[in-house]
């Protein structure tokens, strides 16, 4: 008998109640990946803060917009005027904080949610093909439910050594997201104030470099 099974006779004989959503993280992640997928749009503000063992911490903020698998906008209040766009054909990348005057544009793949730069695609795209899923508690985030789930890499290639996401009971969508990557820098992306399924106007997928900056191809 599995030690799953024994904890829940044990629960039982001891007349204790087992969370129902403690049981079975992957039907957690599913649902969530299932009201993602659905999802014509959705806008939040983010807070993004990185832990680099190697360099100092750095802390950005903004708003981020999604409409389908393939547009995607973050645009930084801070640093100011920094943005990652995908237009459905390419990637624009602007962060004159670190790299001044230039911006970068990758020809962005079709066919499917572009990875990369959507942190919510990576693991909310089907993600039982990615991904060994574990229950780790409840918690709130406000006056909201969370149900906290580990996602471990089950596929090579993957540049993450584990995610820990915040999934909203009542909406199934994540509020927060804590990523270790390969390169052992802890990334955590708080989201807040969704608006979902509102018309996005065309313009907020488009980007146009700043007057004297310096577009490289990649």
């Amino acid at each position: 008998m599995s030690r799953w099974r024994l904890a829940l006779l044990a629960a039982a004989t001891l007349g204790v109640a087992v969370p129902v959503h403690a049981q079975d993280a992957q039907s957690i992640i599913g649902r969530s990946s299932r009201v993602y997928r659905s999802l014509a749009s959705m806008s939040a503000d983010f807070v993004q803060v990185i832990d680099n063992p190697m360099i100092d911490s750095a802390e950005s903020r903004g708003t981020l917009v999604q409409a389908g698998p393939a547009k995607l906008a973050m645009r930084f209040t801070e640093p100011p005027g920094e943005a990652i766009v995908i237009d459905g054909q390419y990637v624009w990348i602007y962060t004159p904080s670190t790299v001044p005057g230039q911006v970068v544009r990758l020809r962005a793949p079709s066919g499917g949610p572009v990875y990369g730069y959507n942190l919510l695609a990576w693991f909310l795209d089907r993600p039982a093909e990615r991904y060994q899923a574990k229950y780790l508690r409840e918690d709130r985030i406000g006056t909201r439910i969370m149900d906290v789930v580990e996602l471990v890499p089950a596929v090579p290639d993957l540049p993450f050594e584990r995610a820990v996401l915040w999934l909203d009971r009542e909406d199934a969508l994540p509020r927060r997201l804590e990523i270790t990557e390969q390169s052992g820098a802890l990334r955590t992306l708080s989201l807040s104030k969704l608006r979902l399924n509102r018309r996005v106007p065309d313009e907020t997928f488009e980007f146009k470099p700043p007057a004297g900056a310096r577009v490289v191809d990649q």
